[in-house]
């Protein structure tokens, strides 16, 4: 065993009143600029319904196992951020924020354990400033505030890195390690690319060859390194085995189509090669640079201070920041890809950014290009805001306006866009160039704050579906029944009073002809709210009701007697038939 008495240090060193203070100043206002508009919107397309969704069926059916998406079992995704819905929604009684609660969480866990990281790597500030770095990457903040798998993901690899990462420089320490292997298998029954985490022994394998002496060595040949295939299994085994002891006893083709489902083509599948999203191999290079900002304003001081550390094997820069690089390599081969699938990268990329941080705020060329950057930024902002708010057409604005029905909307919409600029750019003049970097992020705290308060009430109707259920609901009437034909998950979470649904991913004419046939059980007490694409040529429009528009489709409620007897509306695939009727 070999231990670097320059960077092993025994314990760490208390933190000082100012530094505690400091601490505690950041991580409160994370925890504002995080949590700002819970409780003012429902859950968003495109995933946040669905999740919110089967959690919510989870606590009403008692159907945890085997989760469910209206009468239909839910494969898509291993259950364990559902489970942390559920449970929010359990605790809070159905508070309105309950959704967002899992990724507030795993937001202040994932800046929690880097600012650790970078503390017991270099120092206090060191921390403070990747912590600082991850929370106002757009990427992380922007998903951090949605209801979606991704921040639950990115904490469980930020957890397994730190647990590794403590273990490999510091240790060792085992404990660390066997925690660090924990949280990759949970993160493989949260979205199946836990075990990527697991990818930081590579590089340490190199460092122990290239630069024994800068890594702790516990032996590749200490029998406790096997705990880590144990502790990386459990939580799948303890999931997995009642899953299928419970799919086998039932016997039914369903749950065993389920099971293979989600075991092969979902979780393993989309680990080993996602199909779907296609995009070039080149293009995490855009997401780096644009989706990563303003942390990607470092690159231009970090990369030679990279290229130094690497060269003389400084592993605190080389281990995460080539752990880094390995994800990239990783999601960039396969066909399929999204910007979030490389945000566990984030915190790594601090991490490596960490000890330098301090040195090129220092620099003119950062200050003069962060001031730059939030007044143009601003300004051009206002001016886009000004010229909508005049009808132009702004990058397409009108057309957005009028395909999520926003047309009443559309001033306030403008005037929130005015708000943003100006506030970006005022925060700019204000802390001029010699403090760039404080007007950049003041800026960008404004803007998710103005975000957050008045966008999330302004566009909740039409986003959440909330104002066309409310609608359709108003107009049958309460005790009436409504069937719903071509609804996306929004719709069904939405829904209030007796609504009967014939399975999403049904196609749209077995769904028509299935809610036709229910509907003629009891005419007089049972409509229908339809995809108008779903209708096809089926339904009398002049006797229906046009309900509206959400989400760039067009909705319908009608009787029986709108309905045309013995037709059969074209075929088309859930999801596929985003109606652009006027």
């Amino acid at each position: 065993m070999n231990r670097s008495t320059s960077m092993l240090q025994p314990s760490l060193p208390p933190l000082s009143r100012d530094e505690r203070w400091q601490a505690w100043l950041f991580f409160g206002f994370a925890l504002v600029l995080l949590a700002v508009g819970m409780g003012l919107r429902d859950p968003w397309p495109s995933d946040e319904p669905r999740f919110a969704l089967v959690a919510r069926q989870m606590v009403q059916t008692g159907q945890w196992l085997f989760p469910h998406r209206g009468i239909e079992l839910y494969a898509d995704k291993p259950p364990l951020f559902m489970w942390l819905q559920a449970c929010a929604y359990w605790l809070t009684h159905g508070w309105r924020g309950w959704f967002l609660l899992p990724s507030l969480a795993s937001a202040m866990g994932t800046l929690a354990l880097t600012y650790d990281l970078g503390r017991r790597l270099w120092n206090h500030r060191a921390g403070l400033y990747a912590a600082i770095a991850v929370l106002f990457v757009f990427e992380f903040t922007y998903q951090m505030k949605r209801a979606q798998i991704d921040p639950l993901i990115t904490f469980w690899i930020t957890l397994a890195n730190w647990g590794l990462l403590l273990h490999l420089l510091r240790g060792p320490n085992w404990r660390a390690y066997v925690l660090g292997c924990v949280a990759a298998g949970l993160g493989v029954i949260t979205k199946g690319v836990g075990i990527l985490a697991l990818l930081m022994l590579v590089p340490y394998a190199w460092a122990c060859w290239r630069t024994p002496d800068r890594v702790a060595r516990p032996g590749w040949r200490a029998p406790r390194w096997l705990l880590g295939i144990p502790a990386f299994v459990l939580p799948i085994l303890a999931w997995g085995v009642p899953m299928l002891l419970v799919a086998h006893f039932r016997g039914s083709a369903e749950y065993h189509a389920y099971v293979q489902d989600i075991l092969f083509h979902q979780t393993v599948g989309r680990a080993t090669g996602s199909w779907s999203h296609p995009q070039p191999p080149w293009y995490f290079a855009a997401i780096v640079l644009f989706n990563w900002f303003p942390m990607s304003l470092l690159y231009i001081g970090g990369v030679p201070r990279w290229w130094r550390a690497l060269r003389e094997g400084e592993t605190r820069v080389m281990l995460p920041l080539v752990w880094s690089i390995l994800i990239l390599i990783f999601f960039s081969i396969q066909t399929g890809k999204r910007d979030v699938y490389i945000m566990p990268a984030i915190p790594m990329v601090a991490l490596a950014l960490a000890p330098y941080i301090g040195d090129m705020l220092r620099t003119r060329w950062l200050r003069w290009s962060a001031f730059a950057i939030g007044l143009v930024g601003g300004i051009v902002i206002v001016i886009a805001g000004a010229m909508a708010l005049h009808g132009h057409d702004v990058a397409h604005f009108n057309d957005h306006v009028a395909a999520r029905g926003l047309e009443e909307e559309r001033t306030a919409l403008c005037w929130m866009i005015i708000s943003i600029g100006a506030v970006v750019a005022l925060a700019a003049a204000a802390c001029r160039p010699r403090h760039g970097v404080v007007g950049l992020l003041a800026g960008l705290t404004g803007l998710w704050m103005i975000w957050s308060l008045w966008a999330y009430p302004l566009l909740n109707d039409s986003s959440s579906a909330a104002g066309i259920m409310r609608d359709a609901r108003a107009y049958a009437g309460p005790q009436a029944e409504i069937g719903l034909v071509g609804p996306r998950e929004e719709n069904l979470f939405m829904a209030r009073g007796p609504t009967r649904e014939f399975g999403l991913t049904q196609p749209l004419p077995k769904q028509f002809a299935a809610a036709t046939a229910w509907q003629a059980q009891d005419p007089a007490n049972r409509w229908i709210f339809s995809l108008g694409a779903a209708m096809g040529d089926c339904v009398d429009r002049a006797r229906a009701h046009k309900v509206g528009h959400s989400n760039r489709r067009q909705w319908w409620l009608f009787r029986a007697d709108a309905v045309l007897p013995g037709c059969t509306p074209q075929s088309t695939a859930p999801g596929e038939a985003d109606d652009s009727e006027n």
